[in-house]
């Protein structure tokens, strides 16, 4: 395959979920090649460069299948980084940002379902099983929104001298010890 095809066959496997600019496939392909994973071929109609897996590409993914995803760092969540400033900047309605942030991840959850039923037991099965992680996705979202809320309530009636939503950051001489 060339960078337009792989871009063309990444978007149907995930359902167009994550698109994929084609600049970033081109410079993947490059990456690949300089590590000596895939190579050139001349099995193009046209002028388009097409490139295969190599056996130490072969190698190389049949180690990734096998391999866990690593979890070390937490990606990058803009809904937590959100919260956690919302909970620590005053005059923030923390509540409020939950309700509204509710709404929206239950608004998906529906429409997510609502695809899922439509494809029925015949969909595609790489589109249904991203469609059941990101139905299962944001079931925990909202779970953890209603703990959120919860949370907040719960500290604000705890420390009345601290405004409504605030969560003060515990200092680290006052942080149990560690086992």
């Amino acid at each position: 395959m060339n960078g337009n095809q792989l871009k063309s066959e990444f978007e149907v496997r995930t359902g167009a979920t994550w698109p994929l600019n084609v600049g970033q496939a081109y410079t993947t392909l490059q990456r690949l090649q300089r590590d000596e994973l895939i190579e050139a071929t001349d099995d193009g109609a046209d002028d388009s460069e097409l490139y295969r897996v190599t056996d130490t590409g072969a190698q190389a993914v049949s180690a990734w299948w096998a391999s866990p995803v690593e979890r070390t760092r937490p990606a990058r969540d803009e809904l937590a980084i959100k919260l956690t400033l919302a909970a620590t900047s005053p005059g923030v309605d923390v509540r409020a940002v939950v309700r509204i942030q509710r709404t929206e991840s239950m608004r998906m959850l529906h429409e997510y379902t609502r695809l899922k039923a439509e494809g029925g037991d015949g969909a595609d099965l790489s589109w249904r099983l991203l469609l059941e992680s990101l139905i299962f996705q944001t079931e925990a979202e909202i779970r953890w929104l209603d703990h959120v809320e919860a949370t907040v309530i719960r500290e604000s009636e705890n420390s009345p001298a601290t405004s409504p939503g605030r969560i003060t950051r515990v200092r680290e001489s006052e942080r149990s010890p560690k086992r």
